[in-house]
């Protein structure tokens, strides 16, 4: 006797859907699971400090706690740590907000926009290599079709 379908209404679209599902899971685990393999080998760093760093050399004047964890979608409590050994390692500096005196602002030293600068070229190198399989056109094609999968999901 074979197992009763939950869905009597899924059909193959549905199937093919899961299946993409679960595909895309597996590759980001996959892609993920190496890029924390070379920060951790290469330059004895996570990808949660990598993805800090990043966050804040694209707001170079710095952001509040409060806006890195929103913009990072984490907890204040992840990122306090995150930060706290960025600063012992001379890469983040934290300075008061002007007015706010329980907020701080955090920015990456001279010294850590060199540092990432450093990673995020050999980051870019490791994507490169793990998804060296596709060529452009591929990637823009997949790109633009994660795209439109984002932008329907949200209407």
């Amino acid at each position: 006797m074979s197992a009763p379908n939950p869905r009597p209404d899924a059909g193959p679209d549905s199937k093919a859907r899961l299946r993409l599902w679960l595909k895309l899971l597996k590759t980001t685990r996959a892609v993920e699971s190496g890029l924390r393999e070379n920060l951790r080998t290469e330059f004895a760093s996570t990808l949660p400090r990598f993805d800090v760093m990043s966050a804040l050399a694209r707001n170079a004047g710095g952001l509040k706690m409060s806006e890195l964890s929103g913009l990072l979608k984490v907890s204040n409590g992840n990122v306090t740590g995150i930060i706290e050994r960025l600063v012992e390692d001379g890469h983040v500096l934290r300075e008061p907000v002007p007015g706010d005196r329980r907020a701080n602002r955090v920015r990456l030293t001279r010294k850590g926009e060199e540092e990432f600068a450093r990673q995020a070229a050999r980051h870019e190198t490791w994507v490169d290599g793990l998804l060296g399989s596709l060529d452009a056109d591929e990637a823009r094609a997949i790109t633009a079709t994660l795209d439109r999968i984002l932008t329907e999901g949200k209407s």
